[in-house]
């Protein structure tokens, strides 16, 4: 419960950042579309350069620990924002450090909280654990956007991403008291560095369901995170909408995030897990048509609908595939196991976001979000083409990767 509190809090800051750091780049530092590409693309590189090793040393230091100072880290780095904001000396390096800097730490932190469930809760109740967790970061979405437009309107974006700091200072108060201490794994067991390491990385592109998983959110991540690089310029300029109808548009697709949270497990029941994992993604990759659609459709209510629907598709297909790992895999390999994935499906976030950029600038927003919309729908396509189609239950233990590997080469 403290760590669902916690996780609450710091997911409300961070909506606070996502919505407001875009508005500063674009509206106070006039940043154009490769700018914002670059901007895009230091939020996430750091989990294509360090995840793996920062997997290895997430699992030989207390989870509890990492989280909390990866808290109260990013509340120091963001603060820097709003304090040169005050002085006049607010300008687009500032935000590329910023952004670098918090992608670091997130690193660290995003692993280590992805690890430290199956530590506090059973096998059985992770899937629950992870529901929870999505319905409170889907809750944060909703209300953060609109909050966030709010306090941008009254108070400015600059002093917006201040009052992260309150959040995360909090959520590293909530988190720094709970109770339950890690075992850490004895110096004399661990292998190499390099070998901790290519044994999380051997687990995840070994198991044939999980290649595939892995396979799929890359490829949608690479597309994603480019649209998502653009969004706020082709929102405002392309679009002509208002910060205010931005501020909705995020909120309802997050409202979509809380459906997918709360019908995730009836999702599974009815569908199958397996098949939950690969209709989700496809329902994902068709919406994602919905953002160039807007420049020939009415804007807002097709940003709306598809937003939505988008939204409660990730939703679903996550806490699918996320439960899965988390319950299959052994718990001194998790910190591990989630580095390794990190780095392949948020690995090439940095190069979408930059590509989006680069293609923006010379193709035109709108034709770059027709390219990107694309690559997210064909990302589907690796679980589409997979046992997981045909698969109502998921295998719970690692003794069953057999029989899983069997079913691929079939």
């Amino acid at each position: 419960m403290k760590l669902w509190a916690g996780d609450t809090v710091s997911v409300f800051g961070s909506e606070l950042v996502l919505f407001a750091l875009p508005l500063i780049a674009v509206q106070l530092l006039h940043a154009d579309a490769f700018e914002m590409g670059v901007l895009a693309t230091l939020e996430s590189a750091a989990f294509l350069l360090i995840s793996l090793p920062a997997g290895a040393w997430v699992d030989r230091l207390p989870k509890r620990l990492v989280i909390v100072s990866g808290d109260i880290i990013r509340a120091a780095i963001l603060l820097t924002i709003p304090l040169t904001w005050m002085v006049g000396a607010l300008s687009m390096v500032q935000l590329y450090f910023v952004a670098a800097g918090v992608g670091i730490v997130s690193v660290f932190f995003d692993i280590a909280n992805q690890s430290y469930l199956p530590e506090l809760v059973d096998s059985d109740a992770i899937s629950d654990g992870n529901g929870k967790l999505q319905a409170s970061q889907q809750t944060a979405g909703v209300a953060g956007p609109t909050l966030a437009s709010g306090l941008v309107t009254a108070i400015g974006a600059p002093l917006t991403v201040g009052l992260t700091s309150i959040c995360m200072g909090l959520s590293s108060i909530l988190v720094g008291l709970i109770r339950h201490r890690e075992t850490p794994r004895p110096a004399e067991v661990r292998a190499g560095f390099v070998a901790e390491i290519r044994e999380g990385l051997g687990f995840v592109i070994g198991h044939p369901l999980l290649r595939r998983i892995t396979a799929c959110t890359g490829l949608t991540n690479f597309a994603s995170s480019g649209i998502f690089a653009l969004f706020v310029l082709y929102a405002l300029t392309t679009l002509g909408l208002h910060q205010v109808e931005l501020g909705i548009i995020m909120s309802v697709a997050s409202a979509g995030g809380i459906l997918g949270a709360l019908s995730a497990a009836w999702a599974q029941k009815i569908l199958g897990e397996g098949t939950s994992i690969a209709l989700s993604a496809l329902t994902g990759g068709l919406c994602f048509l919905g953002v160039p659609l807007a420049t020939v459709l009415p804007a807002l209510p097709t940003l709306l609908i598809s937003w939505f629907l988008a939204t409660w598709a990730v939703v679903v297909y996550n806490i699918a595939q996320v439960s899965f790992r988390q319950r299959l895999c052994p718990k001194p390999l998790l910190g591990r196991m989630n580095a390794s994935i990190r780095f392949l499906v948020w690995g090439p976030m940095p190069l979408g976001a930059f590509l989006a950029g680069i293609l923006g600038d010379w193709l035109g927003v709108t034709t770059t979000m027709w390219i990107l919309a694309a690559c997210a729908l064909l990302g589907s396509l690796p679980v589409l083409a997979s046992p997981l189609v045909r698969m109502r239950a998921l295998p719970r233990e690692l003794d069953l990767l057999g029989s899983s590997a069997t079913a691929d080469r079939e």
